[in-house]
């Protein structure tokens, strides 16, 4: 296995709506963007990763290589519940580690359009009425809203009600909080799909989708796209000084699934899976919650990232409700978390998300975040959760160049 993966190039469209571009249209163009920022060409990549969700064709990969360069390289299209963009990464990621290939190309994109409010979700699960026994798993009659729910308003209302149920000092007000912050944090951010800061009235008073989550306390659908160059170590050292300097470690890249748990059983576990993936995450690394100087989490709803404040580590067993109220994920706190205005502002085009995670870490860590910069920004953390399911972990540091 060979050493370290960098992020040597990153692009991103705004998030929005784009009725007159396909998935190509926004794939391409932001490929080519972040070949431009790496400052290399399509001919020196050896490998490409697309991610997906939504896109009937399944070959999206090589209807963009059509569009951006056929070199003839290996191309792989990546599907992964809402982790597919992150999951696109690592494929590359793991391709360079195994000597195949020197430089990756990592490309994330989805058109969505107005899918209805979903959480980013994707599509509606049938009703009861709907289901029929597909001798899968010898069911003879719906479950949904009966042993649980699959659909991911109730998923993840679920998720922080037990949360709130079982510790201290975690409540209503303190998922607000979150939509606040988070909402607050977009207005600096011109990629954000929406950019408008909203008062802790507004977002109680707004309309309820799944207690404890507002509408303000939705992610929206969305279209857009994201990519990343990815560089063996031994490459890099090759290049110039300024490539060299931009560039960005990834520390670690950690996928998990679900393991069996009790619980599971009747509604999903979002919490064991983001556990295991946070702690292998800082075992591979080395670097621990306290080092992390920002953080992009899976904040479909306001209850997942009060949840995964937990759930990765970044506060006390059971202080989630005491870390927001402290003001520790806002900028200027402990640990800011979602300063991009996080999937419930900047929005969540699902095969693009996870790369556009890592894409906020990078320019950070690059100090090229403009207004929303946080100042010495050296470490960050990216996470995102797909029900399924499945979690990813990346880690990435500043170069020392």
């Amino acid at each position: 296995m060979s050493d370290a993966v960098w992020v040597l190039g990153a692009a991103m469209t705004r998030f929005g709506r784009y009725p007159e571009k396909d998935v190509v249209d926004l794939g391409s163009e932001t490929a080519l963007q972040a070949l431009d920022d790496a400052d290399v060409r399509m001919s020196d990549i050896n490998v490409l990763a697309v991610g997906n969700a939504y896109e009937a064709m399944g070959n999206n990969a090589q209807r963009i290589q059509k569009q951006i360069g056929q070199t003839g390289i290996p191309a792989y299209n990546v599907v992964n519940a809402c982790a597919t963009g992150a999951t696109a990464v690592r494929t590359a990621l793991l391709a360079i580690k195994a000597g195949e290939a020197d430089l990756g190309l990592v490309i994330g994109a989805e058109r969505m359009g107005k899918m209805g409010l979903l959480g980013g979700s994707g599509k509606a699960q049938p009703g009861p009425k709907t289901y029929r026994a597909t001798g899968r798993f010898g069911s003879v009659m719906g479950v949904e809203g009966v042993l649980g729910t699959s659909l991911m308003p109730g998923v993840f209302a679920q998720a922080g009600m037990e949360y709130a149920a079982r510790n201290d000092g975690v409540g209503f007000e303190q998922f607000v909080k979150v939509a606040e912050k988070n909402h607050a944090h977009s207005v600096l951010n011109p990629l954000a799909q929406y950019r408008k800061r909203f008062s802790i009235e507004e977002i109680k008073r707004d309309e309820m989708i799944s207690f404890p989550n507002t509408k303000l306390m939705c992610c929206p659908t969305g279209d857009g796209a994201a990519a990343l160059v990815l560089v063996s170590e031994r490459r890099l050292k090759t290049m110039d000084r300024t490539q060299r300097r931009r560039a960005v470690k990834i520390s670690a890249s950690v996928l998990t699934t679900d393991p069996w748990t009790e619980s599971g059983q009747s509604q999903p576990d979002i919490n064991t899976l983001t556990r295991n993936a946070a702690d292998q995450a800082y075992d591979v690394s080395g670097v621990g919650p306290g080092d992390l100087d920002l953080v992009e989490l899976h904040d479909c709803f306001a209850t997942a990232e009060l949840v995964h404040y937990d759930n990765l580590r970044l506060c006390e067993p059971g202080g989630a409700g005491e870390f927001i109220d402290s003001g520790a994920p806002r900028r200027g706190g402990r640990t800011p978390v979602n300063v991009s205005g996080g999937l419930l502002s900047k929005g969540h085009p699902i095969g693009a998300t996870g790369v556009a995670n890592l894409y906020e870490l990078t320019v950070h860590l690059r100090d090229e975040a403009g207004d929303r910069q946080i100042p010495g920004a050296r470490v960050g953390l990216a996470h995102v959760l797909g029900l399924g399911s499945v979690c990813s972990v990346h880690i990435l540091e500043r170069s020392s160049v």
